[in-house]
């Protein structure tokens, strides 16, 4: 990363934390802020420093960087696809037993991290709307991928907390009080920034590598935006569109190549260049991965249940999960490597090919051909070393191939964004595969608790049902 980037992104993080604490906002210089909003968007260069910037703070921030507090392992624990294993972490054990308390520090880190990304995002629209000194390719795919990135946190945020506020500008008077929006209109604001993202960006990755987005990242989001909605005819031709770029995208015979930086498979990654320094691995890798020399530190294992329910045959059993000897558990091995400096090897997937094969799979039972979605399918199996489902399309119903679809679902995304927790809830599902494994589930517990912290700073915030 160079020093314009840190310099960038220390000028968007300040901002950004100015709008998460209230109590700082008489503070705030105007036409300091002003200052600062013309530099950054003066030249070609400078502007899109701030967007590299943002890539960069995707690693750092709770949310999505793949460490404690981001999705794919807070959800990862309140589905039955993860267990803590360290039982005097008292704020992970809430999300495994699925009794969230309203002042879980972890809660309050997913919450204000991706707003603080939101703000950041709607920095860097509002900085080039008002820039004159921009070439228009450069002011096209800024608007682009800043929109993408607003859409895609959203779309984390409705998932976890259903009705949130929606903040559109960096008018911190007006977001201080921000009351909550329904789920119908934040879904509309994903739908209506990714149908700009794909109109304004093109084919081509500007960075070079798969760390920014491009048009196929806002279709992928697009496609599963559509299947959360039921618009199966437009979840069916996004996924289309982003398989048939077989230019581009193409599923990875071996498991093992999978989650490499720049991974054919791969529509989107985080990479690791964001920490800064020479460590080289993804936070995946260093928390899923037990160290050798000390296991007892590693907070989080597969469960068993979800170890079981892969078939012997299964090549993802083999190159994708685990055991760990000393702890006696299982872990996750789709990212290999903790140990590396100076060099990067894998980025952290966030879209990759494969789902979007399983998007298309259910849209396609949903519009009743099953032979199309059984295809989708068994392009997965095939790679997985499974027999063909194919073949026996006329001995499974509707039913039955959907809950096939959401077993495959688990297998083939574990631990990655949290999946197979919103799969549980969008499909109804959560009530009946959560309350063995969580002796205090309660069907409110589909959403997580607005922080506490939030709502004192906030009198026009209310709290989720059941907290």
């Amino acid at each position: 990363m160079t020093k314009t980037i840190y310099i960038i992104l220390g000028l968007l993080i300040l901002a950004s934390i100015s709008f998460l604490s209230c109590e700082e906002f008489l503070e705030v210089d105007a036409p300091e802020n002003k200052i600062v909003s013309e530099a950054v968007f003066n030249s070609d260069e400078t502007a899109a420093s701030a967007m590299s910037g943002i890539y960069n703070e995707l690693f750092r921030a709770a949310f999505s960087g793949g460490w404690e507090n981001s999705v794919t392992v807070l959800s990862g624990l309140s589905s039955d696809n993860l267990k803590t294993i360290r039982e005097n972490d008292l704020n992970l054990r809430e999300y495994s037993e699925n009794n969230i308390q309203p002042n879980n520090s972890r809660n309050l880190a997913l919450w204000s991290s991706a707003y603080s990304i939101i703000y950041m995002t709607n920095s860097i629209l509002e900085g080039l709307e008002a820039s004159d000194n921009l070439s228009e390719g450069i002011k096209t795919s800024l608007e682009g991928e800043a929109k993408f990135v607003r859409a895609f946190t959203y779309f984390y945020l409705v998932n976890l907390y259903g009705e949130i506020p929606l903040i559109l500008s960096t008018d911190y008077r007006e977001n201080s009080l921000a009351t909550r929006n329904s789920e119908e209109d934040i879904y509309q604001q994903i739908i209506t920034d990714l149908n700009t993202s794909r109109d304004l960006l093109d084919d081509n990755y500007r960075h070079g590598d798969r760390t920014g987005v491009n048009r196929s990242c806002a279709l992928a989001l697009l496609a599963r935006v559509h299947l959360y909605k039921e618009n199966w005819e437009e979840a069916d031709l996004a996924s289309s569109e982003v398989i048939s770029n077989t230019q581009q995208y193409e599923i990875i015979s071996d498991p093992n190549q999978v989650f490499l930086a720049n991974s054919k498979e791969a529509i989107w990654q985080i990479t690791p260049e964001g920490r800064g320094g020479p460590l080289g691995f993804t936070n995946e890798g260093s928390i899923f991965l037990f160290l050798s020399i000390a296991p007892g530190i590693t907070k989080v294992a597969l469960t068993e249940e979800l170890v079981n329910s892969f078939v012997e045959r299964d090549q993802r059993l083999h190159d994708w999960i685990g055991f760990n000897e000393d702890t006696q558990n299982y872990f996750v091995n789709k990212y290999k490597d903790r140990r590396s400096i100076n060099e990067i090897l894998e980025f952290s997937m966030v879209l990759r090919l494969a789902e979007q094969y399983l998007i298309r799979s259910e849209a396609r039972v949903m519009k009743n051909n099953f032979a199309g979605a059984l295809a989708d399918l068994d392009v997965l199996r095939v790679r997985a070393g499974l027999p063909i489902l194919s073949a026996n399309n006329e001995e499974l119903s509707k039913e039955e191939l959907l809950d096939t679809i959401l077993e495959e679902r688990r297998k083939e995304l574990f631990t990655e964004w949290g999946h197979r927790w919103l799969d549980l809830k969008r499909t109804n599902k959560a009530d009946y595969f959560l309350p063995p494994s969580s002796e205090d589930w309660e069907n409110t517990d589909i959403y997580y608790p607005i922080p506490a912290q939030e709502l004192m700073k906030n009198p026009n915030l209310t709290q989720n049902p059941g907290y």
